[in-house]
């Protein structure tokens, strides 16, 4: 099940990822806030590592948005692309 459920997600991310950018914002953060819980049902399946893997590549898909959000939350001066 969680095996299905990460080709799933892969797939709506590469979907996603084809969009134009105006449109990629509502489901890109639903993937954003869907990929933790993936990553601990991987780590309740598989074990540490193969969680640790996926999170490694959840942080390096995701760079930009973390920083976003990590500079929101601790109230630092965001910068916008143009």
């Amino acid at each position: 099940m969680v095996l299905w459920l990460c080709i799933l997600w892969v797939f709506a991310s590469t979907v996603v990822a084809m969009l134009p950018m105006r449109w990629q914002y509502v489901p890109g953060v639903a993937l954003l806030l869907a990929a933790p819980v993936l990553i601990g049902l991987i780590g309740q399946a598989v074990g540490i590592w193969p969680a640790l893997a996926g999170l490694a590549a959840f942080v390096s898909m995701y760079r930009n948005p973390l920083k976003y959000f990590w500079k929101k939350l601790t109230g630092q001066q965001v910068e916008l692309p143009q």
